[in-house]
């Protein structure tokens, strides 16, 4: 509170600042931020090592009572400072980040309305992020948002790699469009993030950090640019964002470089973020989870009463503590949910209920018999059948013994649903339970605060392949340089039956894959998600070749690096855990080589375990070579990737 009736003061003690431009650069001074509050509206500029990126963007703000805030405004003393973010992710890309800014906050006031609004910029050595800060006011003590309007002009008619949406209520899944950034149609919605390819080998990016307590921002096409839209409140009139003074905005990020990995790498979004305020994490465990309705439910021809009952379950929860797999997921038999349920395909009926079991079905024996094995369980629930008994049933969840759940079909982010998420992530927690959000939207870094988040969809993935053809190796690559550019997705891992394009045909039992079987081992890796999926059954991973690795890898990690990467064609990304490395690479539809330099591990002998696509893995996709190599820092590695292809690679100290 003190800290916006300072900036109110400021800003009516002095309002000569009014047409003149205001400039922060990145510590690095790559990025450079420059802003001239016009009669008519703010206009600001983004360079990049001195090239510059938008073309005159703007922003304007509209409240129900007060109209427009964009025009004739009046400036207050603009504050500058340096900033610092040192911090521990518990889940993560990085698990230690050090992030340096630069700041300037400029106080706006709009002298017919007397309306003050506070622009915080805060300029990265990878991007430029700005947020809107709404002080206590004199005209009104809550604040009633109809619009929330940013223009980004860019230079040149730069490529962008979007996902086309019909309308707010959407769960963000489809395909990537690739297209000329003034030939989509005026008014199409666009999902965050999206990829922007400019002149002079400049990619930009676009997203959120920090979505909490208002409304989750689109994209929308106009004449060549493209305008954010807030995602409306059901039944409210066009109204976007109602709040108590004081309040503020997500950030609005741009991210910015010469390095397309740069995206992936940087920590933008959790430094945006705050610091969570739960002190006691230490019950929290990423890891790998079963989840059994993918292939089917399938069990063996000699298990006993097969469906929503213990043997079953017992089935499955065997097979992780044979092989080190922290989850298992209790989801359905039959079309039918866990819990009793009297609506249809799985939406909420009056009656539904997930504080009682299907009869059969008793979660204390199971989350027992689990914890006698080293394994935890952890359940499918729809929000709509959740949140009415949200306290109840999670008490309900920890005297069992549950660990966690994939919360589904949410299909909003709107402000009350935005709400309705964070309530749940701060009362689990109480109940030491993690939360997995399913037809929902991108991630913002908000698992700094609550790292219980340990992933989202918005992400069309390999769930579909139960029901069409769709999920490409391309369609992973459009995924990963753009969608992946927030942070974790729920992508229904582990397909273990791969087919030539030719034979793939759409089965609800056992799915088939596309791609190769090292490409899938190679999406364990570059794929971030702290609850990375074996969504295939038991049968179908022992014995079979690159199991191990989907064992081993871990789904965290300390220090991520893109090692090599080029739009639409293939990526390899190494990621650190302790002193070892797992390096992941996915390709598109054209067979290539590529070589690896290891400069980027410390001086010594490594063992250096390598899944490479097989010469036939075009008629046999399952096929891979395995090859154990000694390497040291600084040697190559040639790697061979099939069309559709991949590789998976484990480099750890020889001792």
């Amino acid at each position: 509170m003190k800290y916006d009736l300072f900036f109110f003061l400021i800003l009516v003690s002095n309002v000569a600042f009014s047409q003149k431009t205001f400039v922060v650069n990145s510590p690095g001074n790559q990025v450079k931020f420059s802003i001239r509050v016009n009669k008519e509206s703010p206009v600001y500029n983004i360079y990049y090592k001195g090239k510059q990126v938008t073309n005159n963007a703007s922003f304007s703000l509209s409240f129900l009572k007060t109209g427009e805030f964009k025009s004739n405004l009046e400036t207050g003393e603009p504050i500058y400072k340096k900033g610092e973010e040192k911090y521990e992710l518990i889940v993560g890309r990085t698990s230690s980040i050090h992030d340096y800014f630069n700041q300037l906050t400029l106080p706006l006031r709009h002298a017919a309305t007397n309306r003050q609004v506070n622009l915080i910029i805060r300029a990265f050595n990878d991007g430029i992020a700005y947020r809107f800060e709404y002080p206590v006011q004199t005209v009104e003590k809550d604040i009633y948002i109809t619009d929330e309007t940013n223009k980004f002009s860019f230079i040149g008619n730069p490529k962008i790699l979007a996902l086309f949406l019909p309308d707010y209520t959407s769960s963000h899944e489809g395909e990537y469009t690739d297209v000329i950034l003034r030939d989509i149609p005026n008014d199409q919605l666009i999902g965050m993030p999206a990829l922007l390819e400019l002149p002079g080998g400049i990619y930009a990016a676009i997203t959120e950090a920090a979505l909490s307590n208002y409304a989750g921002s689109y994209l929308s096409s106009r004449n060549g640019e493209l305008i954010t839209k807030l995602s409306p409140l059901p039944h409210q009139n066009g109204l976007k964002v109602k709040a108590r003074l004081p309040h503020k905005s997500p950030w609005r990020v741009i991210l910015v470089s010469d390095h397309i990995g740069t995206f992936l790498e940087s920590n933008i979004l959790t430094s945006l973020n705050e610091p969570s305020t739960i002190k006691d994490w230490s019950w929290l465990k990423p890891g790998k989870t079963t989840f059994p309705w993918w292939n089917g439910n399938i069990v063996p021809d000699t298990l006993n009463a097969p469906g929503n009952n213990f043997v079953t379950n017992q089935y499955y929860i065997d097979f992780c503590a044979r092989n080190g797999i922290a989850y298992h997921s209790v989801v359905e038999y039959g079309l039918h949910q866990w819990y009793m349920d009297d609506g249809i395909n799985f939406q909420p009926g009056p009656n539904s209920d997930v504080t009682r079991p299907v009869p059969g079905l008793d979660m204390k024996e199971i989350c027992d018999y689990a914890k006698s094995k080293g394994v935890a369980v952890r359940v499918w629930v729809h929000w709509a059948a959740l949140y009415p008994r949200l306290d109840s049933a999670f008490a309900i969840f920890e005297k069992w013994g549950l660990s966690g759940m994939m919360v589904d079909f949410m299909d909003r982010d709107d402000q009350q649903m935005v709400l309705i998420q964070e309530e749940m992530l701060q009362k689990a927690a109480r109940h030491k339970l993690h939360i997995q959000f399913h037809g929902a939207y991108k991630p913002t870094g908000m698992h700094r605060t609550y790292p219980n988040e340990l992933t989202r969809e918005g992400t069309l993935n390999y769930e579909v392949n139960k029901w069409a053809k769709r999920i490409t190796p391309d369609h992973d690559l459009n995924v990963v340089f753009t969608r992946m550019i927030a942070g974790s997705s729920d992508y229904h891992m582990g397909g273990f039956r791969a087919v030539p394009d030719s034979l793939f045909r759409v089965q609800y039992s056992r799915p088939l894959m596309l791609g190769t079987r090292c490409h899938m081992l190679g999406m364990y890796v570059v794929l971030e998600s702290y609850l990375e999926m074996l969504c295939d059954y038991p049968e179908a991973y022992e014995g079979e070749p690159g199991f191990e690795f989907v064992r081993q890898v871990p789904t965290t990690w300390d220090e991520t690096r893109v090692l090599n990467a080029k739009l639409h064609q293939y990526i390899v990304i190494a990621r650190r855990k302790g002193k070892e490395w797992y390096i992941g690479a996915i390709n598109n539809r054209d067979a290539r080589s590529i070589n690896l330099s290891l400069d980027f591990i410390q001086e010594g002998k490594y063992n250096v375990t390598v899944y490479s696509d097989s010469p036939d893995a075009r008629t046999n996709p399952n096929l891979l070579i395995k090859q154990e190599k000694i390497m040291k820092s600084g040697d190559n590695l040639s790697i061979n990737l099939a069309g559709g292809g991949g590789t998976a690679i484990h480099v750890y100290p020889n001792k």
